[in-house]
């Protein structure tokens, strides 16, 4: 149980001068609350009061706090601070500590800069809402096309003096961050960010907005599909990540459990963090996915290989919590879930480990397609598997077919057969 009188007397003068003075209890309270270990909470204590000093100091209240100033303190001062001791400095435990003091700001109904109305955010908010609910669109396609036209409307806000800028960009404006987009994305993201901005645009319009002169200006980049092969693992690499998480590992059952859903399942990041409880019928032998890219339910078997590491994990490596999620966090908040950054993160560090030179996760999926032609499968099949809306989406794989493709492949004109 963390006592308050533990913190050091000089990051206590910190807080008691400052305007966060009110607050420090309920913070401290909101951490303990979620299962924050002692020694986490003091030091997230110690960085919030390093930050009070600073704003005290900046003479910043309470109530202008924001993420720009979060992002000032940690990008600014820290690299260069000189404070007394003790303080926190470490950047990702600074920012972990000031997210949760915004949090329980918010709460608490005191920042006024967060309730300021903000056009930018309002106008995505909707484009969110339509996105969903009349194109039923995935949360990760979603995501990804909100953060390319956030973009935009901070580009198009930061040129024009005006605050009351429109949300509809000129067609100079668009041109021109397409130009610095496309400068530094390759083709295959290019066409990502030409399908964000037609989307948002066709959204404009059904909003009232004229944009029909700006859609021509849009222009996907030349990107081959088909062209290149999938990337994929050989059996002993994929045997290799396998064994890549030794006992000693921390959170190597749920490590391990996660990679062969994955590698046996083909399932997508954000399918395996989905994954519940009530998902697995254990009689049968099936595993449920409720929430993929197709937004329909699929019923999957499971494999025992699969089934086993996640029984594993559910009986000696699952903390105790009310989530029911079969995958959650083994850090403080408990109750919280997890993100695909976890899955992603763990098969990085999966492949640095056994020294394998890959980096993207859906290289799995595109393993286990390989698989299954191999032992004689169809592309049928492999839809079927991965959960393909249309076949088109399988062809690809028919290039790594190597056996099939030799048995129909002609003789090269000329050549010595």
């Amino acid at each position: 149980m963390f006592a308050f009188e533990s913190i050091h007397p000089l990051p206590a003068a910190w807080l008691r001068d400052s305007d966060l003075a009110p607050f420090a209890s309920a913070y401290v309270r909101r951490l303990v609350d979620r299962g924050y270990a002692a020694n986490t909470v003091r030091q997230y204590v110690y960085g919030v009061a390093h930050f009070a000093r600073w704003t005290h100091r900046c003479r910043v209240g309470v109530h202008d706090f924001a993420d720009e100033i979060v992002q000032r303190f940690v990008e600014e001062h820290l690299p260069r601070c000189t404070c007394p001791s003790p303080v926190q400095r470490c950047r990702h435990q600074v920012r972990a500590a000031l997210r949760q003091l915004l949090i329980m700001l918010d709460d608490a109904d005191a920042r006024i800069g967060h309730r300021r109305p903000d056009l930018v955010e309002n106008q995505l908010e909707r484009f969110d809402t339509h996105m969903q609910q009349a194109r039923g669109l995935a949360e990760t396609t979603r995501v990804r096309r909100l953060s390319v036209v956030r973009s935009l409307l901070r580009f198009c806000a930061a040129g024009d003096a005006d605050s009351n800028a429109t949300t509809t960009p000129s067609a100079d404006e668009l041109r021109r961050f397409i130009a610095r987009e496309l400068s530094r994305v390759s083709p295959a993201s290019g066409g990502s960010l030409a399908g964000a901005l037609r989307g948002y645009l066709r959204f404009m319009a059904l909003s009232g907005a004229r944009v029909d002169h700006l859609l021509p200006v849009i222009a996907s980049p030349a990107h081959w599909r088909l062209a290149p092969l999938p990337q994929t693992l050989s059996l002993s690499e994929v045997t290799r990540l396998l064994d890549a998480f030794p006992p000693d590992l921390p959170s190597h059952l749920r490590g391990y459990a996660m990679v062969r859903c994955l590698v046996d399942l083909g399932l997508r990041e954000r399918e395996v963090v989905s994954l519940e409880l009530d998902d697995i019928d254990w009689e049968a032998g099936t595993l449920r996915i409720c929430k993929g890219k197709s937004r329909r339910a699929d019923v999957m078997p499971l494999p025992q290989t699969t089934g086993g590491a996640i029984a594993a994990y559910l009986r000696s490596g699952r903390p105790t919590t009310v989530n029911r999620r079969v995958f959650v966090r083994h850090v403080a908040p408990l109750e919280e879930p997890i993100g695909p950054d976890v899955v992603r993160n763990t098969v990085r560090q999966a492949y640095l480990r056994c020294g394998l030179p890959y980096t993207r996760v859906h290289i799995l999926r595109h393993t286990l397609a390989r698989r299954l032609l191999e032992t004689g499968g169809t592309l049928k099949e492999v839809a079927d598997m991965l959960r393909h809306r249309a076949l088109d989406t399988s062809m690809i794989y028919a290039k790594v077919d190597l056996g099939r493709l030799a048995a129909v492949a002609m003789p090269w004109p000329g050549s010595a057969a």
